[in-house]
Formats: C-alpha cells, structure tokens, sequence
C-alpha cells in the first residue's frame, strides 16, 4: 500500500473539491466567479489610490454557458508576474501582511481561473497594462504541478499610457435576477463601496452603479502580530527562521506593542535567559514563553490597519441603492479578537419603499464584500436574531428576524476574517465579534426607536386631524343652533385652529400634544 502514497497539488486538491471554493452548483459558481474578479479589482485600485471605474459583462454563448468579461482601470500587473498571479494557487501579495483587504489567502481569483478551465476546456485571456506596453496572455493552470501554464503571450504598444486589468474567463453558469444574484451581488457592492462606479452589462441590459462619494477611504497600514494571537507552533516557526540576535530583541521587531521593558519582563516571568539566541531555545523555553506572552498585560494590537465603513460611507451608500424615509449608521470603535484587530459598522434604512409586512432585508459585509450564502451560519445573522427589536418599534417572534419596512447592514473589518470556510460567504460566532455586533445595532436601534415614535405620534395627529376635519360640518351645524351664528362662519373658524394646530390630543407618555 505504502507504494500508492504520493503527494497531490493544492490545484489537484481544489480540483476535486470546488465545491469548498463556492462552486458547488451553476449558480452560485457564475456569482463567485464575477465576485472574485470584482475584489481583485476593487482591491487593487484602492491600494493603487485610484477611484476604481468597474466594467463587468457577461453574455450567454450558449445554454448554461457565459462569456465573463471583468475590466478595471487599476494599476495592473507587470507580465513577469501575471501568470503566477492568475494561475497559480497560493500566489499573491495579503497572505502575510496583516492589513484590511478583500483578497487574503491566495486562492479566489485562481480557483476561478481553475474552474473556467474545468468546464469548458479552454484558457483564460488577460490584458494587463501597468501605463507603459500592453500584454495579452493566455493562461491555464498545470494541476499536477500548480504551476501556470503560458498558452500565448503578445506585447503591444501603450501609446494612450492606459492601465489596468482585463479578465476574459468561459464558464458554465445558469443566470439568475432574484437575491443571490450577479446583479445583487453588484449593487451590494455598490451600497459598500460608494467610491466605486460599476457598469454591468448583463443578458438582460446594461446596469450602473454610479459613484455616490468622490474620495476613496483612508488606506489601512500593515502592523505585526500581536502577541495574545500568536499559538504556540507559529512562535516556534518565527524562533526558528529570525536572525535577532536575542530573545528580547526578537520580541521587540517581531510584535506589536512590545518594547524593551515589556521584552524584557516577559523573558524575566518566562525564567528565559533575555540574551540567548532564539533557536537555541529548548522546547519547555518556549512553552513558558508562550504562555507568559498571553499572560503580560499589553495595550491592544494598533487599529490603523483597519480601513472601516465609515458613517457617512454607510448612509451615503444605502442612499444611493434604497429609497427610505430615514437612514442611520453607527460606527463602533476597534476591538480585539485572537489579537487581530477588527471593527463593526452598523446602518439603518426604514420606511420609504421598503416593504411594511416582510421579513427585513439583511446586507452582511466582511471588508466591504457582500455576504450572499449561507445566511443562517453566520455570526451577523445571529446576532440580529438575538437583538431585541421590539424595543424598537418592529415586530418579531422569537428566535426569527424582526418584520417591518427596514433594511439592515452589518459591516466588518478586520485584517483576518474569521470565515467558516474557503468560499468566504458566512463569519463564524466568535463571542467578541457578536458583542460588538449587538452593540452597534443596539445604538442604532434606540435612534431609529426616536424616528419610529416621532413618525407614529405624526400619523396619529394626522388622524385625529381628519376626524376631526370629517365632522366639522355637523359640529358647526349643532353650533349654529347654539351660539345664533352663521354655520359657514363656524366652518371657516374651525378650519383656522385645524391649520394653527389648535387640536389637542394625548401622546402616549400622557403629555399635552398640538396636532
């Protein structure tokens, strides 16, 4: 049996299990491929500094078959790199750093690379241009070895100075326009990225998604680990490949907030000596300093690695895509999980055209990718279930989603999302990042509560107003016979204090209101 043992590609690996990468059926394996083109794209033009313009078509070619065809204005890629960039898995530039982005682990963009070349036998097309020649590739992934395979290549003249990707891809796919969706897919994205304009033209007609701000949002910085999120075999690894001279050395250049004071007490608690060389620490060495670094009191890991949906972000983006009576949003400050830094946003949309009588409508974000499956296993679903919307105006039974004319949106950041799996589509119930969650729409919750009541006492008024207004010719009839005076006189006496707001009604805390 030992002679059948042999090692498989990671290419190999996701080959036979798409599935784990979102392909699982033809709709959702259509999506995925736009979605993972779409972060390249966004990724790219933001870290570039450019106010990313998004081309995305995709026309049938025959049944169950599409041309998809993703063009951005970004910085593009230089040809040396390309192929390995587009056709090898575990190639790419986040992995490592620990800084906000879409694209993390070296994986999407490939896996739909592999997955167009699965089924439909052909490569794909790149057109890359980085403002000086402009080159055309044809690539497919070599899933024995994971390594890219060069179909053609061509190099042309750049006169214009264009720059910027162009990703032709074939696939099998079924198209769809309901809620897990291409075109919903595009106009979540857009509600998260109001920076962005995105134009797609679809089998049934061209979409955009215009720009609602002009700058893009601040640029997250890269930071080192933070010692309460490092486990102990990452720590044996790091031991094992730095140069530093010493222990304390090491821990100062290798982590966030650790100085030479902080170093030092930890090498002191741990009982290892500060000046030895950190590969020839025994293994109980680094146990105890392993354990003493989770124990040392430290300021939390720096925040400005985080590029968060800002308030005004949220608003301006939930404007732009849903016609609401109110919009709120709240941004809560950083917090700390496994040492990885992450923060919640929140908003609000309420009323307007938003149906009354239906489950509310749920926008689940992580680094400003919409979340579109696998709802139910998702921290953020969860914990919108468990906040207590009746206090807020909505009605809810228990265990479900609260129903009204509302829209919710929850949005994280953080340099590693905690997904449930490669297909990135669900976060998982990590308890700090569910507290925060509740938190935020809970503050957003009480300041909806005040435009809930403020439009309740309003309508109110308004009935009691036209009541009011129906029986004012019997009253002035009924005074007429009283008082000796003309009824017409009455009529237009009793519709000035209607239009001085003269009535009187009881609010519901029993305070004296002037409809």
């Amino acid at each position: 049996m030992s002679d059948k043992i042999k090692e498989i590609s990671i290419a190999e690996f996701f080959e036979k299990n798409r599935h784990l990468l979102g392909y699982e059926n033809q709709t959702k394996a259509l999506l995925t491929v736009v979605k993972e083109g779409m972060e390249n794209s966004l990724d790219a033009c933001e870290e570039a500094g450019i106010l990313p313009e998004i081309h995305v078509s995709l026309k049938e070619i025959s049944p169950d078959r599409f041309k998809i065809i993703i063009e951005d204005n970004g910085p593009g890629i230089t040809a040396s790199k390309l192929p390995y960039a587009f056709a090898k898995f575990l190639v790419g530039s986040k992995f490592y750093r620990l800084r906000q982005s879409r694209g993390i682990q070296g994986i999407g963009i490939h896996g739909a690379v592999l997955y167009s070349q699965l089924t439909t036998g052909k490569p794909i097309k790149i057109t890359s241009s980085t403002g000086k020649s402009i080159d055309e590739f044809q690539l497919m992934i070599d899933v024995t070895k994971n390594e890219p395979k060069i179909i053609s290549h061509e190099s042309h003249r750049n006169p214009e100075k264009k720059h910027g990707i162009k990703v032709e891809f074939e696939a099998e796919g079924k198209y769809i326009e309901r809620q897990q969706s291409i075109l919903e897919y595009l106009k979540q994205t857009a509600i998260a990225n109001s920076f962005a304009n995105i134009i797609f033209d679809g089998p049934n007609g061209k979409v955009e998604f215009e720009r609602g701000v002009q700058e893009l949002p601040k640029q997250p910085k890269e930071i080192k680990p933070h010692p309460h999120g490092v486990e102990v075999g990452i720590l044996r690894r790091m031991l094992a490949n730095t140069d530093k001279k010493n222990v304390v050395l090491f821990l100062r250049t290798g982590f966030s907030r650790v100085g030479k004071g902080t170093a030092e007490q930890i090498c002191k608690l741990a009982k290892v000596d500060a000046g030895k060389k950190p590969k020839d620490l025994a293994h109980e060495e680094i146990d105890r300093l392993h354990k003493t670094m989770q124990l040392v009191k430290l300021i939390a890991p720096p925040t400005d690695c985080l590029s968060p949906l800002t308030e005004h972000l949220i608003v301006e983006g939930l404007k732009k895509e849903i016609d609401a009576e109110f919009f709120v949003a709240i941004e809560r400050s950083p917090s700390v999980y496994r040492g990885y830094p992450f923060q919640v946003s929140v908003g609000l949309a309420y009323g307007g055209k938003i149906p009354e009588n239906e489950t509310c409508k749920l926008y689940r974000f992580a680094n400003k990718v919409p979340l579109l499956y696998h709802q139910a296993g998702c921290a953020i679903t969860e914990s919108v279930i468990e906040t207590d919307w009746r206090r807020y105006g909505l009605s809810q039974s228990s265990g479900n989603m609260p129903v009204g004319p509302l829209a919710i949106l929850v949005h994280i950041a953080s340099v590693w999302v905690p997904f449930t799996s490669e297909g990135k589509q669900a976060i998982a119930n990590y308890p700090d990042i569910m507290k925060e969650i509740k938190l935020a729409l809970q503050d957003a919750g009480r300041k909806l509560s005040k435009f809930v009541s403020q439009r309740r006492r309003t309508r109110e008024s308004q009935l009691r107003k036209e009541l009011f207004e129906k029986y004012i010719p019997e009253l002035a009839e009924s005074l007429e016979k009283l008082t000796d005076k003309q009824k017409q006189k009455i009529i237009e006496e009793l519709e000035k204090i209607i239009k001085k707001g003269g009535l009187v009604g009881k609010t519901e805390d029993g305070s004296q209101e002037k409809s």
